[in-house]
């Protein structure tokens, strides 16, 4: 009953941090882009708009839901519920600090394989969203999704048996400790040549798998008015919105997970319980927000791909130099070199 409970707290803790992220994850990325394009962004609710956020959802709670007449009506309302579950659950396995308080299931033999799993099922959510407003924008928003997100699959999935690799083993806590925790040199994305690549493609199919810019041919508005989310409004395009920078979020853990180390820095293995596991916690939590800050900067300074050249490059180039990768780390291994 003790455990059952423990879960159930955990479980409410990371789903409130979450959303809390989220929602401030979007004042955080108009005020740097306004900052990068030289104006204020959001500063009218609150002190420094730091209610901005607030003033926001209110507005989408009471913004009135309007749906199509011939929708599908139960893939309709389930769709945004499909885009964010998963970007929720991704969180279960990821080991936010030293301790088991912090690492929840995260010692989980097969963590690497739930992670490509549920990566796997966000596209259906869009997908389905596109096909069930029997929208033509929509519709083409939805299978540009579908397609877009199976071709920088392979790739994503390559770079992480490139950590596998690299780790012998597919659980997240152990990789974390395979990177020396202590050392920062013993951080994969240091681990050249083979480890930098794989960080640089996870970085790439990565917001591929966000449909980010310069990814974001899944909601072209000058193609397709807003894509897959055209006919979607109130809390359900808000669920689309939060399943977006919930992934964003988790994205960015997963690679500080895999390439920066996770929650390890030094003085975390030498200072006394709780003042190691806090300050392991703060590492994460740095790492997290300059990857986020990371993939704000490429939205605002890279163009949008044309669509036949983000398909090209995800199958001509991002697939040939990930099998490429995964096959010299494992010959680096055998020869014992890592």
């Amino acid at each position: 009953m003790n455990t059952l409970l423990e879960i159930i707290l955990k479980a409410a803790v990371i789903t409130l941090v979450a959303l809390t992220g989220f929602a401030y994850l979007t004042l955080l990325e108009r005020k740097f882009i306004s900052r990068l394009q030289a104006r204020y962004g959001p500063n009218r609710v609150g002190p420094f708009g730091l209610l901005q956020p607030a003033a926001e959802a209110l507005k989408l709670i009471v913004k009135e839901s309007i749906m199509p007449d011939k929708a599908d009506r139960p893939m309709f309302f389930l769709a945004p519920i499909m885009a964010v579950v998963p970007a929720l659950a991704i969180f279960a396995v990821v080991p936010f600090g030293k301790g088991p308080v912090l690492q929840l299931a995260s010692n989980v033999n097969v963590g690497m394989l739930y992670v490509a799993a549920v990566i796997g099922t966000a596209v259906y959510g869009v997908a389905i969203a596109g096909w069930a407003s029997n929208n033509k924008y929509a519709s083409l928003g939805g299978l540009r999704a579908a397609a877009q997100v199976v071709s920088y699959e392979l790739a994503l999935g390559l770079s992480m048996v490139t950590v596998v690799l690299l780790a012998s083993s597919a659980s997240l806590a152990e990789i974390v400790q395979a990177q020396q925790p202590g050392n920062i040199l013993g951080w994969n994305i240091f681990k050249l040549p083979v480890g930098f690549v794989a960080a640089s493609i996870f970085a790439m199919t990565s917001l591929a798998e966000l449909a980010r810019a310069p990814y974001d041919l899944v909601e072209a508005e000058q193609e397709l008015t807003a894509g897959y989310i055209t006919e979607y409004s109130g809390m359900k395009f808000a669920l689309f919105f939060m399943s977006e920078y919930i992934k964003m979020i988790a994205l960015s853990a997963l690679f500080a997970t895999f390439f920066l180390g996770g929650w390890s820095g030094p003085f975390v293995n030498s200072l006394a319980s709780p003042f190691g596991e806090i300050l392991s916690l703060v590492y994460f939590i740095i790492k997290v927000l300059a990857c986020l800050l990371l993939m704000v900067l490429v939205r605002a300074t890279l163009p949008r791909l044309r669509y036949d050249k983000l398909m090209a490059f995800g199958w001509k180039m991002l697939l040939p130099v990930s099998l490429l990768n995964v096959v010299v780390t494992a010959l680096m291994i055998v020869l014992g070199i890592f």
